[in-house]
C-alpha cells in the first residue's frame, strides 16, 4: 500500500487546510481530489488514497471538517455528532477546500483536464456539487445522499444542480442503502441526463462496502471508478 502523509495548505481567508496526500511511485497519470464520508478522514479514506496512488493518480484528500479542529468523528455510533458535522458544511466551505486541493495539484504539474474528483457518502454528494461549479476533467459519486433533500442547509439538493455538470460524471449507488431511496436515485439520473456532458448512474442490488460479506459489487464499484477516470482524464 502506498503511504500517505498530511500536508497543510493556506486558504485565502487565512485559515489552514489539512490534507491527506498520496503520491504514485511511478509516472503520474493525473490528479484526484478525494472527498471523505460523513465520519471524516478515517483510515479507510487513507487506504483509498493509497490505492488510487498505486493506480498512478496523485491523490489529495482535504479534511473538510478542519474549521472545527477535527479530522473525523471518532465514535461511529455517535449519529448526533456526525449529523452536526455534516450540517456545518456549506457551498462556500467545500469549494474553498476543493479549490485549494486543485491548486495544489496544479502546482505539482497536473493540468485541469487531468484533474478529477471522487467522493464517498457525504463526499460523493460534495463531489457532484463541485463538478457543477468547477471546470475539471471527470467526477465520480459513490453513495452520495442529499439528492432531494439537502445534506446541509447551506448545500443544494443534488437534483437541483445535476443538470449543471461541467464534466463527465458517474454515480454509483446500492439498493442496500435504504437511506437513499431508489426513486431518489432515478430522479438524480433524470436530472443529470440533462447536462451537456456524459453521465451514467449505476445501481447495484448488493452492498458496495468493500468490507461486506459479498464484496463483488464493491469490487465492481472500484473498477468502474478507475475505468471512468481512465476514459476521461487524458
Amino acid at each position: 500500500m502506498t503511504q500517505t502523509r498530511t500536508e497543510t495548505l493556506q486558504l485565502t481567508d487565512g485559515s489552514e487546510l489539512r490534507c491527506t496526500v498520496a503520491e504514485p511511485d511511478t509516472a503520474v497519470r493525473g490528479g484526484l481530489v478525494l472527498l471523505h464520508q460523513a465520519r471524516g478522514v478515517t483510515d479507510a479514506i487513507r487506504d483509498v488514497a493509497g490505492s488510487l496512488a498505486q493506480e498512478g493518480w496523485l491523490t489529495i484528500a482535504p479534511h473538510l471538517y478542519h474549521r472545527d479542529g477535527d479530522d473525523q468523528v471518532h465514535d461511529p455510533e455517535d449519529a448526533e455528532s456526525i449529523l452536526d458535522q455534516v450540517s456545518r458544511l456549506s457551498a462556500d466551505s467545500v469549494l474553498a477546500d476543493t479549490d485549494a486541493a486543485f491548486v495544489w495539484l496544479a502546482q505539482q504539474g497536473v493540468e485541469p483536464d487531468r484533474m478529477g474528483v471522487v467522493g464517498f457518502g457525504v463526499g460523493g454528494s460534495v463531489a457532484l456539487f463541485v463538478a457543477t461549479s468547477r471546470s475539471i476533467g471527470a467526477a465520480v459519486t459513490v453513495a452520495g445522499a442529499g439528492i432531494v433533500s439537502a445534506l446541509s442547509p447551506n448545500l443544494p439538493p443534488l437534483v437541483e444542480v445535476a443538470g449543471e455538470l461541467t464534466c463527465p460524471w458517474l454515480g454509483i449507488y446500492s439498493e442496500q442503502y435504504t437511506m437513499i431511496p431508489r426513486e431518489d436515485v432515478e430522479k438524480l439520473r433524470d436530472a443529470a441526463s440533462s447536462a451537456k456532458v456524459a453521465t451514467d448512474v449505476v445501481v447495484y442490488s448488493g452492498p458496495i462496502d468493500p468490507h461486506a460479506e459479498d464484496p463483488r459489487a464493491a469490487a465492481e464499484t472500484w473498477q468502474r471508478t478507475l475505468n471512468w477516470f481512465d476514459s476521461h482524464l487524458r
